[in-house]
């Protein structure tokens, strides 16, 4: 017996020591892996390269600090990523780098909004300032790609390829048919007619009232893809207008005969012209830097100046903690405003918006600590795709609002969803539910069964209250009445031209524009510019998040385009407290 412990004991050990050294390993190999993806190998520029500039990728608010790119195990199986604020620094680089002879584009299908992209058309445009030749090439131009791809000297399509030109339109897809088949109501209480979010729940079509709004906005999203275009093609806007209208682009060599591009080329023609261009032999090869290269060899902005101007940066949905990079998290943005709040070195900020709302709570903890910084230095608002609800909600006090023309804004309204399963437990699944309660109120937002008139007034009490609240401070915030603001509110969505005409902004302008604009108040010649809040380190990410991220990834790749469904669908039964955000996707078709 003594000997049968002594093994077991050893076995124990053994296997004690075993599970040690496997978990060491793993780690160092997670670790070298982590580090090995985060090296920033230098890659060295060429005399007479081509700048690639590859917009097919996602363009989102700040270049991703490690992107764990087709690795579904640690990311989530992103695609490669790049923030449109360093797309843009490297195309101003790029103007005077002698190393840098032209531009090329690669553009079929981007993966931004339209916003985003008209802040990289405009850096397009004004690269050119260069005299540096910019040719967009692609075997197939969505009307998003051709709307990029239109700002080059050059536009060439495969001769046996496709441009697509015929007309914005917004779909909404609506769930009330399968949540009635599913025994499910969405119990639903909101402020504004316009607050047309939670109309996928209860309608099978849009309101009136939401048929009206979106018919305006998706008019202006259009008449800015016009107008753009025209300028930087030469053609009139009633001419492009009849081109779509009447889908004249069927074949490319309808693209060509109305002058949509200039030539059609195979790519072997093309790269012959970039041969030319750059000096080099027929059987030379090109030398091509692409733009996320161009970007990691970047020199650090530099400045004899301590005086900085802080840009934090709050994209995604709003919620409360500590969110993440694709979230706004109340914790970690407050903390991020108010850490440039009590730098004396930072003489002013610029809140950078990209959200279409959220957690009304959250919003106006956010809300607190820019009426904060603005009591202490200049404050100015760069409003990006989107900057409705919740996310109009925590840039309203800024000094300054700045939207480019196709930014989504305002929506200023609250809503509610609480989802009654009564019929779907009881009826359809054969469960019920029996209980006690001390007062009754007590078990108020139960799911099991539907709202007493005495919880639905109390609720929206709750709702109206928080709308008095969100209408006080826009008014404060653009010295309006609460009359004034209600008037334009209701949940009401405005393009960011509409929004400079009633007063919800203040200027058409860039992100940049917004940081001159801020640097200007606070009386600044010289100035660095600074981020917050830090990126959040991608090894910590996949430890909190990788089996959300498997997840994530393998739902995407079943669903493919019907993953936005679901996603609509989850978000609006995940969702707790009262919520003011805009709550569908805006896609244009």
């Amino acid at each position: 017996m003594k000997e049968f412990f002594k093994y077991v004991l050893a076995t124990v050990v053994g296997i004690v020591i075993s599970t040690f050294v496997i978990a060491i390993i793993f780690a160092a190999i997670i670790a070298g892996l982590v580090s090995s993806v985060g090296e920033e190998k230098a890659v060295a520029v060429k005399s007479n390269s081509v700048l690639y500039l590859d917009l097919d990728q996602v363009i989102t608010e700040r270049t991703p600090e490690n992107s764990f790119a087709g690795l579904p195990i640690i990311g989530g199986g992103e695609e490669k990523s790049i923030g449109f604020n360093d797309l843009i620094k490297a195309l101003k680089e790029a103007q005077t780098d002698d190393k840098i002879e032209c531009v090329y584009i690669n553009v079929s299908s981007p993966n931004a909004g339209m916003a985003t992209m008209l802040e990289v058309r405009n850096a397009i445009i004004d690269f050119k300032k260069s005299k540096k030749p910019v040719i967009a090439y692609s075997e197939v131009y969505t009307q998003g790609a051709y709307y990029l791809a239109s700002a080059a000297n050059k536009v060439y399509l495969n001769p046996q390829g496709a441009l697509e030109f015929k007309g914005f339109s917004s779909e909404l897809t609506f769930f009330k048919g399968a949540l009635d088949k599913l025994g499910i109501e969405a119990q639903i209480i909101r402020v504004g007619n316009y607050k047309s979010a939670v109309e996928p729940f209860i309608n099978t079509k849009m309101s009136d009232y939401n048929r009206k709004q979106i018919t305006a906005y998706v008019g202006g999203l259009y008449n800015t893809f016009l107008k753009e275009i025209s300028e930087t093609r030469k053609i009139s806007t009633d001419s492009l207008f009849m081109i779509a209208d009447g889908y004249k682009i069927q074949q490319p060599k309808d693209a060509l005969a109305y002058k949509m591009v200039d030539a059609l080329k195979y790519k072997d023609e093309v790269l012959d012209e970039l041969r030319n261009i750059t000096g080099k032999s027929k059987k030379s090869t090109v030398n091509t830097v692409s733009i996320n290269d161009y970007i990691a060899n970047l020199p650090k902005e530099t400045s004899t100046s301590s005086d900085k101007v802080a840009v934090i940066y709050a994209n995604g949905d709003i919620v409360g903690g500590e969110g993440s990079d694709q979230q706004i998290g109340s914790e970690r943005i407050s903390r991020a405003i108010r850490k440039a709040r009590l730098d004396d070195d930072v003489k002013a900020i610029v809140l950078r918006v990209n959200s279409g709302g959220g957690s009304a709570l959250a919003s106006d903890v956010i809300w607190r600590e820019i009426i904060l910084s603005k009591k202490a230095k200049p404050v100015i608002a760069s409003f990006g795709d989107v900057a409705a609800s919740g996310g109009y909600y925590i840039g309203c006090a800024a000094d300054s609002i700045f939207v480019q023309p196709n930014t989504i804004t305002g929506s200023i309204g609250v809503f509610g969803i609480i989802p009654n399963f009564q019929n779907l437990l009881n009826n359809k699944l054969g469960i019920t539910f029996d209980g006690v309660k001390t007062g009754q109120y007590a078990d108020i937002m139960s799911v099991n069964r539907p709202l007493t008139a005495g919880e639905r007034f109390i609720i929206q009490n709750d709702i109206n209250q928080i709308y008095d609240t969100f209408i006080g401070r826009v008014a404060d915030g653009r010295k309006k009445t609460k009359a004034q603001v209600d008037s334009i509110g209701g949940g009401h969505v405005w393009i960011g031209t509409d929004a400079v005409k009633n007063g919800l902004a203040d200027r058409i302008g860039s992100f940049n524009d917004a940081i001159k604009s801020a640097a200007k108040k606070a009386k600044l010649s010289g100035y660095q510019v600074v981020e917050y809040p830090e990126k959040i380190d991608p090894f910590k990410a996949f430890l909190s998040n990788a089996k959300d991220n498997i997840s994530v990834y393998y739902t995407k790749k079943e669903l493919g385009e019907n993953y936005l469904i679901y996603k609509q669908m989850q978000k609006a039964i995940t969702n707790s407290g009262i919520q003011a955000r805009m709550d569908y996707e805006i896609k244009i078709k």
